[in-house]
């Protein structure tokens, strides 16, 4: 039985840590909840791509992100951020607004 060496075993991992990572690769959006509306109120994303969606809630009241294409909602507190995590999502439009403010907190994630 042959043993590796630790430079050999070493580098195995790196290059498999490398390839798991790079197929779990995601696309990182920001949005911001001011004036009871999403900033931006439109946001364009790669299809088939991960993505991490970032609010951050820079109102003086609570928010709650909701959406039902997206199968998501959560409540943003007054100051703080949230971040939601989406798997790949097929080429189309996902409405969400905000539970609390749904005629001013509204926006879509686009899928192309």
């Amino acid at each position: 039985m042959q043993h590796r060496g630790w430079f050999e075993t070493g580098f195995a991992f790196g290059i498999l840590a490398l390839a798991l990572g790079t197929a779990a690769a995601e696309d990182e959006l920001r949005v911001v909840i001011k004036d009871h509306q999403f900033s931006p109120s439109e946001v364009k994303v790669k299809a088939n791509t991960k993505l991490k969606l970032i609010i951050s809630n820079e109102d003086a009241t609570a928010e709650e992100f909701e959406s039902f294409s997206l199968n998501r909602e959560k409540v943003v507190r007054a100051g703080q951020s949230i971040t939601i995590f989406l798997p790949p999502l097929k080429p189309g439009s996902y409405d969400f607004f905000g539970d609390f403010h749904p005629d001013t907190a509204k926006g879509k994630v686009i899928a192309e």
